[in-house]
């Protein structure tokens, strides 16, 4: 029988080809209908303008502290992608429902947050699951759990219009297509090791493409349903 160590060296390695791949090839459309509808509700907004901007959320953070500390002092985007959500014009809104001790909250949404620091027309705020749990429920995983963080792109009106749900999209449809079958720390294994060598590359790139498409009226949201 093979030892756990070996079955979680393995599934590693397997994932490590995975990213050489993925990293050698171009961004690609998310393979789900990338389309969903415009939702208009204006608490959205609400909730928005009673969140954190990222310093703020910064100074506050205790879990993980060192790691977020790291994070935001290192996170960069490519020149190109600022380029990018900078030609999209217009006024949009990052909600984000993140919480200090979430890995993947640490991961991410310093990137996101660099990103709007660098778009005019382009603002972030943080609310913690205790106020952004409507959000949440609305915004599941692809295997249907409420997550953080949950990044949902707002208009100048409020109107919901994308989302990008726990993880990139890279990685999101890995996980998801693994998690029932290897254990927990292998699954985790797997994203940090992603979260290393993408230093926000997807994150980044996503969150344009999300911009991009809600400004063509072709809102992208790739989320599940409560199981």
């Amino acid at each position: 029988m093979m030892s756990h160590s070996r079955f979680r060296a393995g599934v590693i390695a397997g994932f490590s080809a995975a990213l050489v791949a993925l990293t050698a090839t171009p961004a690609r459309a998310d393979a789900r209908p990338a389309g969903c509808a415009v939702v208009q509700d204006s608490t959205l907004l609400t909730l928005f303008g009673s969140g954190q901007r990222f310093p703020d959320f910064l100074a506050a953070a205790k879990a993980r502290r060192e790691g977020w500390l790291k994070m935001a002092d290192s996170a960069r985007v490519d020149d190109a992608l600022v380029a990018r959500a900078k030609a999209v014009g217009g006024t949009w809104h990052l909600l984000v429902v993140a919480i200090d001790a979430c890995g993947d909250s640490m991961n991410n949404v310093p990137y996101l947050a660099k990103l709007s620091e660098l778009v005019p027309g382009l603002d972030l705020r943080i609310v913690l699951p205790v106020n952004g749990r409507p959000v949440q429920d609305t915004h599941r995983s692809l295997d249907g759990r409420t997550a953080t963080p949950t990044i949902v792109l707002l208009d100048s009106t409020g109107n919901d219009v994308g989302c990008i749900v726990e993880l990139p999209r890279e990685i999101r449809d890995w996980a998801h297509g693994v998690r029932a079958t290897v254990s927990s720390d292998s699954l985790h294994a797997g994203i940090r090791s992603f979260y290393a060598a993408n230093r926000g590359v997807a994150i980044a790139t996503e969150a344009v493409e999300m911009l991009e498409a809600a400004k063509a009226g072709s809102p992208r949201c790739a989320r599940g349903a409560r199981p």
